[in-house]
């Protein structure tokens, strides 16, 4: 194996080394933020009867989470629920908004 080989090798695992830990920090700063969805808009696993992404029924589904930043779920401003009250984000599942 030719020297430029060699490092083009070891340039290529550390370019790999870092592209992995950035992944690993954007994660880390993203939480799992519960009533947010529209319908069909979800992440991963929406409570029962659904399995995966864009699986969630309705709109604000209470057991759908989408990764949000975190420290900004409790805080979005989504429309109030039918009779009036205030509806918001919650990092564990609802009881609220569930298709019936």
């Amino acid at each position: 194996m030719s020297t430029s080989m060699k490092t083009a090798a070891i340039v290529g695992a550390v370019a790999a080394t870092f592209a992995a830990h950035a992944t690993t920090a954007s994660a880390q700063d993203q939480v799992k933020c519960f009533g947010v969805s529209l319908a069909g808009e979800n992440d991963c696993a929406a409570g029962p009867g659904t399995t995966c992404a864009g699986t969630s029924k309705v709109d604000y589904q209470g057991n759908a989470w989408t990764l949000v930043d975190a420290g900004t779920c409790e805080e979005m401003e989504l429309p109030a629920m039918a009779d009036g009250s205030a509806r918001m984000g919650s990092l564990e599942a609802l009881d609220r908004d569930l298709p019936s």
